[in-house]
Parts: C-alpha cells; sequence; structure tokens
C-alpha cells in the first residue's frame, strides 16, 4: 500500500499525509498553528464529549504547550488531564512508564479512553508503551514537539523503553490514531535538538529520495557556514517540505511493513551502531540524532569496504552529515564491548546481525554478512587520531 498525500483548501491550510495501514489507518495532520486544534482533531476520530484523556508531557514542553493542549481538548467537551513526567533517554525505563499507568488509573481511563503524547520521541515511546499495555490496549494521539519526533519516532506505532543492556528492547508495535504535527512548537526547540532530527530527515535521502538528498545539499550550499544546523538556517518554506516529504516516506514503508518484517528494517539505517554509541556513552549523553549520525557515517564506511557504494557517495553524506553540524566520528570505546553490545541488538537474527547499507544516495542493502573484522577496521578508520576533540567529534554540543 502507499501513503496519499492530500491538502485542503488554501496554501495555508494543514497537510494531511495517510499512514495507509490494513487495519489501523491514520493521518498525519501537520500545519502551523494546528495544536489549537487537537480537540477538534480528536473529536473528529470519534471520542465523545466526556471522554477521558489523559496528557503525558514533560516539564519543558507543558511550560510552552500543556495549557494550550488540556484547553483545546476541554472546548471539544472532552476530560483531560496531565502528566508531567521527566523524559530524558536515561528516564526512558519501566519504572517512568509505571507511572503514567498509576496517573491511568487515577484517573480512572476505560478502553475508550485516550492517551494524548505531548513531546519529544521519548515521551511518545513511553507514552505510547502505556498505551499499548493499559487495559490491554487504548488510543493515542502522538503530538510531537521535536524535529526527530515529527519526521520519524511519532509515526509508524514502535513503542517502548530502554533495558540497560541496550535501547528499545522492552516494547510493542501500537499504532496512533493521529499524529499531529505542529512546526510551530520548534520554535522552542533548543538548537541541538533541531540538528539532532536532521538527522533522521538525511536518513530518509539515503536510504530512498535521492531528490531530497539533493535538495538538502543545495540547501547547505546557498548558506555556506550555516548549512542546516538550525531552523533559521533551513528557513520556514523547506522546513514545511522535510516535515512533508519525510512523514510520507516513513508513512510508505510503515504501510508495506507495519511490524518490521522486513522493508521496514530500512528505517534502522546509521541505528544499529547509533545504539551503540547512545549505549555505551550512556543514555543522554549523546542524543539519539548524533548517535545516528555516527551510525550513518559508520554505515556508509563498512559499505565502501564491502564495495556496495563508492567513496564519493560517502564524501556526499559526510559532507552534509557535517552541514547539519552532526558529528560523524567514532567516539573512544573499548572493541569488545562494541561487539558485545551489538549482538544484544534487537535485529540480530540467528545469530547473525543485520545492517542496513547504503548502494547509493537513495538506495540500500539489508545485509548479514558484516564481519567483526570489518566493523572494527572501520570504526578505527572513523576515530579521531588525536585525543582533542575534534569539530565533528560525538561532543555534547557539536556544530
Amino acid at each position: 500500500m502507499s501513503a496519499a498525500a492530500t491538502t485542503a483548501g488554501s496554501a495555508c491550510s494543514p497537510r494531511t499525509i495517510r499512514v495507509e495501514l490494513s487495519a489501523n489507518p491514520y493521518p498525519v495532520v501537520i500545519g502551523a498553528g494546528s495544536l489549537a486544534r487537537l480537540g477538534e482533531q480528536v473529536a473528529a476520530l470519534g471520542f465523545k464529549a466526556g471522554t477521558k484523556v489523559l496528557v503525558v508531557t514533560n516539564p519543558d514542553v507543558d511550560t510552552h504547550y500543556g495549557a494550550a493542549a488540556l484547553a483545546s481538548l476541554r472546548e471539544a467537551g472532552l476530560v483531560a488531564e496531565r502528566l508531567v513526567i521527566e523524559a530524558g533517554e536515561d528516564r526512558k525505563t519501566p519504572a517512568t512508564v509505571a507511572l503514567i499507568h498509576d496517573a491511568a488509573f487515577r484517573q480512572k481511563l476505560e478502553r475508550g479512553s485516550l492517551i494524548v503524547a505531548l513531546g519529544g520521541g521519548v515521551v511518545g515511546d513511553m507514552a505510547g508503551f502505556a498505551a499499548a499495555t493499559w487495559l490491554r490496549g487504548i488510543a493515542v494521539v502522538q503530538v510531537p514537539t521535536t524535529l526527530l519526533a515529527m519526521v520519524d519516532a511519532a509515526i509508524g506505532g514502535k513503542t517502548g523503553v530502554n533495558h540497560p543492556g541496550g535501547k528499545n528492547l522492552i516494547g510493542a508495535f501500537h499504532q496512533p490514531r493521529l499524529v499531529l504535527v505542529d512546526p510551530a512548537t520548534l520554535a522552542t526547540l533548543p538548537e541541538r535538538e533541531f540538528r539532532a532530527g536532521m538527522a533522521e530527515v538525511i536518513k530518509y535521502g539515503v536510504i530512498g529520495d535521492a531528490v531530497l538528498f539533493a535538495d538538502l545539499e543545495a540547501a547547505a550550499a546557498r548558506q555556506p557556514g550555516a548549512g542546516l544546523a538550525s531552523q533559521q538556517a533551513v528557513g520556514a518554506k523547506l522546513l514545511q517540505s522535510l516535515l512533508e516529504r519525510s512523514a510520507a516516506a516513513k508513512a510508505r514503508v510503515v504501510a508495506a511493513d507495519e511490524r518490521e518484517g522486513g522493508l521496514r528494517a530500512i528505517l534502522n539505517y546509521g541505528h544499529t551502531l547509533g545504539h551503540v554509541v547512545e549505549t555505551l556513552r550512556g543514555y543522554g549523553t549523546v542524543l539519539h540524532g548524533e548517535a545516528v549520525a555516527i551510525g550513518m557515517a559508520a554505515a556508509g564506511e563498512i559499505a565502501v569496504a564491502m564495495g556496495l557504494w563508492s567513496r564519493q557517495d560517502q564524501a556526499r553524506q559526510l559532507a552534509l552529515i557535517a552541514a547539519a553540524g552532526l558529528p560523524h566520528t567514532w567516539p573512544s570505546l573499548d572493541n569488545e564491548a562494541v561487539l558485545a553490545c551489538l549482538q544484544g541488538d534487537k535485529k540480530v537474527r540467528e545469530g547473525r546481525l543485520r545492517f542496513v547499507l547504503p548502494t547509493a544516495i537513495g538506495a540500500v542493502q539489508i545485509r548479514d554478512d558484516v564481519t567483526a573484522d570489518t566493523i572494527l577496521s572501520t570504526i578505527a578508520e572513523l576515530t579521531p587520531k588525536s585525543a582533542s576533540a575534534g569539530p565533528s567529534d560525538p561532543d555534547p554540543h557539536p556544530g
């Protein structure tokens, strides 16, 4: 199946992209100011006045958007309450999900009730997992407020939490009823978080959209020095296009493979080694998007070593990662720990780890024949020779 994009009304109207699943299709609505219409959008899904709604958010997002979300839901006649949780990557644990379950119990959420995830990918993952497991599954609406969540994490139904042995090892597939994207909420997003989100946008260009990749290169070339490292540098027009095209790309893949049985695995490009960086450096030390950028650089280097794609294409990828102010060198990590962490990855099948490797800009393959020697020699090539941090090191504040 495919994802269909439709626009109603004027050019300022929200854009709706459908995730065309056979059993549970849903819309991704993208438009500035759409948060104010959250209640209206939820009511349009069939949730009647009096429905109990739990809004899960974090302190920073709540400060800026919590009251607006609650007001919109209540204006639609919904009985909405909010739960504010600490939601850094290090808090993405079963213990935090238990806090959401506790709030659901206090509010007496029923099977016809709704959880709204208002925040970034961590909030979305945990609130989605709580919805998947409360009363064996109640509805969830994703309202992402970070670029990374808007283009990737909020779409597709993956929910879960981390385990000390690896990222997202505990989870469930639980599709949202709606994804509501308001680009205006990015105005309060720190630049580091914006850059982290650009890693996922670049990913879509590499795995299946050569035109998107070229557009990003052209945008970076128009602003030497500024590149793509901030919302201001990207600009509102290009940002809207990136949101729509990234969401459409994710929707197409999810519609074709809802539960990662085949094609959907390509969305893990950069994530296999990226998760190693996150796990071994400590959750939250390196942002998810920063780790994905490092992982994409490493996957590209592996592909070059295996003769799958050219050094020229790898150079283009590294240049675009750098233009987005993202790291692309390998941090100092113990090799044995790296290999052990890889074997704990949830993508291991019969002891063989699957890598998504690029063959051209816009095309990738899934391979299970990457040797440990190739992995270690590749990350050695990407490790800075100097002990001092360079501009592309995985520093907490790159760019």
